[in-house]
């Protein structure tokens, strides 16, 4: 096995029903932009009635038919934000936390200090979280994953990842290894995927390849390190 192999995203997720959640980051293989992704899955009614919604520059999810939301209360919440020179994606409301502490002149890792996995039994569902900061014309980037350190979530096991802009390398972590019951939790490190240059391909790919029944939503954000310009794209299942 070659553990410095970067692999492509698709071949990450095809053929797999349920991955959950994702999150991306890395440089694309110019070394000119950065990029973020992240897409939601679900598999019960309440998980699927959603779409995200850009403001002010943010991205939230939001109920898609607001009569049928069931529980708001882990499936609604901000998921990307940006605070001066930082980009904040996460899964859940642990988004704010991060902004918030950012915002106080703390740091990632000190803000989910204070926050666990999902209080979802039997599936404990972890918090993933990324930052990627940027400075001089280039950027830096950090992962982490809480997850329940056993099957009855008697405690939270906290990893954090650190890692320098390479060209054409990203991260890619996700809630779950596949479909299951309980969700078997995502195991290892953060995958090395390939970031192409253009977004549109890399978006594309990414949609297509999510299981059909499961996807949900799709935002990724191309950053260029030299101007600081940034190209969106969002797709919604739900239209």
């Amino acid at each position: 096995m070659n553990i410095y192999e970067v692999n492509d995203i698709v071949k990450q997720v095809e053929g797999n029903s349920y991955v959950g959640r994702g999150i991306v980051i890395g440089k694309s293989a110019d070394g000119k932009k950065a990029c973020t992704a992240y897409f939601i899955m679900g598999r019960s009614a309440n998980s699927r009635n959603r779409i995200f919604t850009e403001k002010d520059n943010a991205v939230f999810t939001e109920p898609f038919d607001a009569s049928k939301v069931e529980d708001p209360s882990l499936i609604i919440y901000a998921a990307i934000r940006k605070f001066e020179n930082k980009l904040i994606v996460t899964n859940g409301d642990q988004t704010d936390t991060i902004y918030d502490f950012i915002k106080e002149g703390k740091g990632f890792r000190e803000a989910l200090n204070t926050r666990e996995f999902e209080p979802d039994a039997p599936n404990f569902t972890p918090r993933i979280s990324g930052m990627a900061t940027f400075a001089n014309g280039d950027f830096t980037y950090e992962m982490s994953i809480l997850k329940s350190i056993d099957e009855v979530g008697s405690a939270c096991a906290r990893f954090t990842y650190d890692y320098p802009s390479i060209a054409g390398l990203g991260h890619f972590i996700h809630t779950y290894v596949c479909d299951g019951n309980p969700i078997p939790t995502f195991q290892g490190e953060p995958e090395r995927v390939a970031i192409p240059d253009d977004i549109d391909a890399f978006t594309n790919a990414l949609w297509n390849a999510l299981d059909e029944d499961n996807k949900i939503s799709l935002y990724v954000r191309y950053t260029d390190l030299a101007s600081g310009k940034e190209e969106n794209r969002m797709i919604n299942k739900n239209k």
